[in-house]
């Protein structure tokens, strides 16, 4: 009995060492792949933070880079085009036909369109407003002493400045520009200091375009202005068809279109200024 006792503790001794080996093993495996479990997360955790990431910016470069980018391109063009807006008519009154918009381009005149121009210019109802007032001052002067004073004075006075406008328009807005080949329009700077901006208008009585777009010598408006001068003699009395009065003429026309378009420049600023006409951008 002695020995089986002894056998018998030596079998659960050995069953006890067994079960303790299989614990400790089972134990160290489990805690061995926590180990690696928790070693993976971080590693698993920065790929993904990684892709997410990489993937956020590829994704927000995308389609925000052009919008912005067509957002700037359609200001800054919107901004040119919103200088120098003119409109039909100054101060609702005046003609401003042949004045064109800063930055617009266009096609060339037509023989049609530069005869429309020039009969705009000359029989519009506030056609008739410049000669009243230069009747007013040539009788006020006596500058033609034929005409005599008075209301029939005035009338002679009247009529003579009349037709010198409309002789003047068609010879340059119309007569010259078809035989020329050149462009009656102003074309407005719009952009620039006063100096530069006036410099440039000024020129315009000496510079102007072809049909084709290109600066040239503006033939129509000084040759024009100079035959209107010279065809003026025929309905002037004889004692005023002097080299003198028809050089005095010819300077004015050329003068009085010069401050026309130092107006046709700067109407758009002072319109804004006056109205605070908001600047269009279509």
């Amino acid at each position: 009995m002695k020995i089986k006792s002894s056998y018998t503790l030596s079998a659960a001794n050995l069953f006890l060492s067994l079960c303790l080996f299989c614990g400790n093993a089972h134990a160290q495996d489990n805690s061995q792949n926590r180990l690696n479990a928790l070693s993976d997360t971080p590693a698993t955790l920065h790929t993904a933070s990684t892709d997410f990431t990489s993937s956020s910016l590829d994704n927000s470069n995308l389609p925000d880079a052009p919008q912005a980018s067509q957002q700037s391109h359609d200001s800054s063009s919107a901004a040119a085009q919103g200088e120098g807006q003119q409109t039909k008519r100054i101060l609702g009154i005046f003609p401003n036909f042949r004045a064109v918009s800063a930055n617009v381009h266009l096609p060339p005149q037509t023989v049609k369109e530069k005869f429309l121009t020039a009969t705009q210019d000359s029989f519009d109802y506030s056609a008739l407003l410049l000669p009243a007032f230069t009747a007013g001052i040539d009788q006020a002067t006596n500058d033609t002493p034929e005409f005599h004073q008075g209301a029939a004075g005035y009338a002679r006075y009247y009529w003579h400045s009349f037709v010198d406008q409309a002789s003047e328009n068609y010879f340059v807005e119309f007569i010259g520009p078809v035989l020329t080949h050149e462009d009656n329009r102003y074309y407005t700077l719009g952009s620039g200091g006063f100096l530069k901006r006036a410099e440039y208008s000024i020129s315009r009585v000496v510079i102007t375009r072809n049909d084709a777009g290109n600066e040239t010598f503006n033939i129509s408006e000084i040759v024009g202005a100079g035959a209107a001068a010279g065809i003026s003699n025929l309905y002037y009395p004889s004692r005023e068809r002097t080299f003198g009065n028809t050089a005095s003429k010819w300077g004015s026309s050329i003068g009085i279109d010069a401050g026309t378009f130092l107006v046709h420049e700067f109407w758009p600023d002072i319109n804004h200024a006056l109205f605070h006409v908001k600047k269009s951008t279509n």
